[in-house]
């Protein structure tokens, strides 16, 4: 009688889970993939699908916090093992990572997190032979990990070098250790919503910010929130929601979103009352800009394509309003985005202030006379912010800076600067006392960093 082959074994539960979380870090550490490509749309890590919902956010919060704290934990490897990780076998600095971020961070029980690291470590081909190596870190990690780091310097250790000399530079230094201080911090959740603020941050437990956005702490799928499938709302940053707003009323005018997906600008173009068109060069993009678009019940005419191609017949002119929320290197986003540091690079900004620039000389073209133009970018680079608007002004005789004033800004004054440009640094708008928030979530503070420019065509 024929023998039949036994069932496969299930796999240990939670292994999937940190074999998908390396994987991913890998991804951006090794093959400089970004993390939303991995996360999420067609290019998404394939086990991802096969997680539940609650392992797939543990993944993400796996990852995200072994690259906010990547700096700390070589460090804290480099303390362990007198020779460095096995240059043999590069899979093994990954796991050591994700099962060291679990016991310092992540409320893992250590011993799972150092029995799960093992069985990574025995399932990789080159790994195999440095399990008891795996095994004996982590149990030391475990044991005085937290002590090791204790008198270390964060904050300096996980900012790469090249971002922390930047900001050094431009910011002074205690406000560059503001800077990176926020962004080892895991954000919150801004909506942008359609009208009644205060109801929406009851519904969703959180509370409305000087700014007009609702703040709130989401531990699930977004679109399972209230007011999610009738579009109520959309996710947008405190910081980005804001230069959409500095044009004033928008009622039957006619309004330009240059390189406008994922669209949350667009939405609110369009609920202010303009009459949209929305340019963006990818085509996916602009697919996901038109559901969203759908979903809010809101209207734009799209136009995909390059915004330095396109001819007066694909895109139109003499708009009363251009929106240019330009390319640029996202350092003002690394909060929400932890991957940027390592995929972006000096060469990076110098290519980005080249595009940018040409980009503005295309949007001063589309603005009437008289109508306003307003630039932004989510980057904390002085290139791409304030010098780029000072080279517009200097070879551009006519257009000129209309400032911001602080009522603009919900009264904060100084995230104006002297020119009268809008520039938020990712740890203002601190979190309020603890009495007056749901909790003292950390999270409740800080937004994105931004700057901005409104200029108007004489």
């Amino acid at each position: 009688m024929p023998r039949s082959n036994p069932a496969p074994s299930p796999e240990v539960p939670g292994l999937a889970t940190r074999r998908i979380a390396a994987d991913i870090v890998d991804g951006v550490l090794r093959r400089r993939t970004p993390l939303d490509e991995q996360l999420g749309g067609r290019h998404a890590h394939p086990g991802l699908a096969t997680l539940t919902d609650r392992d797939r956010a543990l993944t993400r919060r796996l990852v995200a916090t072994v690259l906010r704290r990547h700096g700390t934990l070589r460090h804290l490897l480099a303390l362990c093992l007198d020779k460095g990780c096995p240059a043999d076998a590069p899979r093994i600095e990954t796991i050591l990572m994700v099962g060291a971020a679990q016991i310092l961070w992540l409320d893992v029980p250590d011993h799972a997190a150092v029995d799960l690291a093992v069985r990574l470590a025995q399932a990789d081909k080159r790994g195999a032979r440095y399990v008891g190596l795996v095994n004996a870190v982590l149990r030391r990690i475990t044991r005085d990990g937290a002590t090791m780091i204790a008198d270390t310097d964060a904050t300096t250790l996980d900012t790469p070098a090249w971002l922390m000399t930047r900001w050094t530079a431009h910011y002074g230094a205690d406000e560059a250790h503001a800077i990176a201080a926020a962004n080892g911090q895991e954000p919150a959740l801004d909506l942008t919503v359609k009208d009644q603020p205060e109801n929406w941050a009851t519904r969703l437990h959180g509370r409305v910010l000087p700014t007009g956005s609702v703040r709130t702490l989401v531990h699930g799928p977004v679109s399972l929130l209230p007011g999610y499938d009738t579009g109520a709302w959309w996710v947008q940053d405190a910081a980005a929601a804001m230069p959409a707003r500095f044009f004033g009323n928008l009622t039957n005018k006619r309004a330009l979103d240059l390189c406008a997906a994922p669209g949350g600008k667009t939405a609110q173009l369009a609920q202010a009352g303009a009459t949209v068109t929305a340019v963006d060069r990818s085509a996916a993009r602009l697919k996901r800009l038109t559901e969203n678009m759908t979903r809010l019940g809101l209207a734009a005419t799209t136009v995909a394509g390059d915004a330095l191609d396109l001819d007066a017949a694909q895109i139109g002119a003499d708009y009363d309003a251009v929106l240019l929320d330009a390319p640029c290197s996202a350092t003002g986003t690394i909060r929400r985005h932890p991957d940027i540091p390592y995929l972006k690079s000096d060469a990076d900004i110098a290519k980005l202030t080249e595009l940018q620039t040409r980009l503005l000389d295309r949007a001063v073209t589309l603005t009437r006379p008289g109508g306003t133009l307003i630039y932004c970018v989510c980057s904390l680079e002085h290139e791409e912010g304030e010098a780029q608007i000072a080279a517009l002004l200097a070879r551009n005789p006519g257009v000129t800076r209309r400032p911001l004033q602080p009522d603009e800004v919900a009264g904060h004054a100084a995230w104006i600067s002297p020119d009268g440009d809008l520039r938020t640094l990712p740890h203002h708008l601190p979190a309020p006392p603890s009495g007056d928030t749901p909790d003292t979530d950390s999270r409740w503070g800080g937004l994105d960093g931004f700057f901005c420019a409104r200029l108007t065509l004489l």
